[in-house]
């Protein structure tokens, strides 16, 4: 078997422990001041079905990208949220949670922006591509990007002067000309089929689920913002307006925030009954 289908399974669960990892962080521990025992998360991610040594690779790696630091209590170590974790984990709780939320109305305003950057820079593309995609933002053609909701102008202004691309840049908001085709300017900035598929997906693995121990709650709730905080990433959350079909994303977002509130209190009970057995042990 050659050797890059060996690397690409562990290279995947690398990728899902950390994933997990941080959705474990966003849920239980910032809202507990950013502290956490290792075998509290170890814990935690074995009862989501990753290994110890994945866990503690998971833990290495986002450690090294400066987002967890550690601190030794003789035998036991404590990890704590750097502020840039600390910063991060808010911003994705805040998009994660808000996302979709409520109905909201269109000015029938766009904001356009051309970003040029050279593919030699793939790194900074990958972060300018990453951060607009987080925005919502779709891009229809190269150095061209495009969402239905003027109010993003600031969070996007903020993205070029972080990445240091104001000589390189240029946006405007306001509304269509008319000229061209909505719809296929929609159905080439974002893949919404596959986008739709997801949710109907999302509707049918969770709409009606029910947990019968606080373990059950504390797996299926991980699991739950797992599938859900994709969802960001992948849908502009158009108006209305320019959708020809009822879109199932309101429903999906129904029964994430409906699940998330019934298993809240349970899940994060058997958090604290895991964090208390590991600090327990000696």
């Amino acid at each position: 078997m050659p050797a890059e289908s060996v690397e690409r399974p562990r290279e995947k669960a690398s990728a899902s422990a950390r994933s997990t990892l941080l959705t474990v962080l966003g849920e239980f521990v910032l809202p507990r001041g950013g502290e956490v025992w290792t075998r509290t998360l170890v814990a935690a991610l074995g009862a989501l079905g990753v290994e110890e040594k994945s866990a503690r690779q998971a833990l290495a790696r986002t450690a090294a990208e400066e987002l967890l630091e550690s601190e030794r209590h003789g035998r036991k170590v404590r990890w704590r949220l750097t502020e840039a974790g600390d910063r991060l984990l808010r911003e994705g709780t805040e998009r994660i949670y808000g996302f979709m939320r409520a109905p909201h109305q269109w000015d029938g305003r766009w904001l356009v922006l051309t970003a040029g950057v050279p593919e030699t820079q793939r790194r900074l593309r990958h972060r300018l591509r990453t951060k607009l995609t987080w925005l919502g933002l779709g891009s229809p053609s190269p150095a061209l990007w495009v969402i239905p909701d003027a109010s993003k102008e600031a969070a996007v202004r903020e993205v070029i002067r972080e990445l240091d691309l104001t000589d390189r840049a240029y946006a405007w908001t306001g509304p269509s000309a008319g000229i061209g085709d909505t719809a296929k300017l929609i159905s080439a900035a974002w893949d919404l089929d596959d986008v739709e598929k997801r949710y109907v997906s999302f509707i049918e693995q969770f709409e009606g689920r029910a947990v019968a121990s606080g373990r059950e709650a504390f797996v299926n709730q991980v699991l739950l913002i797992q599938e859900w905080r994709r969802f960001p990433f992948l849908d502009p959350d158009l108006p209305a307006e320019l959708l020809d079909h009822a879109w199932p994303g309101p429903r999906a977002a129904a029964v994430f925030h409906d699940l998330h509130n019934r298993w809240h209190r349970r899940a994060q009970a058997e958090w604290d009954l895991m964090d208390e057995e590991a600090a327990a042990r000696h």
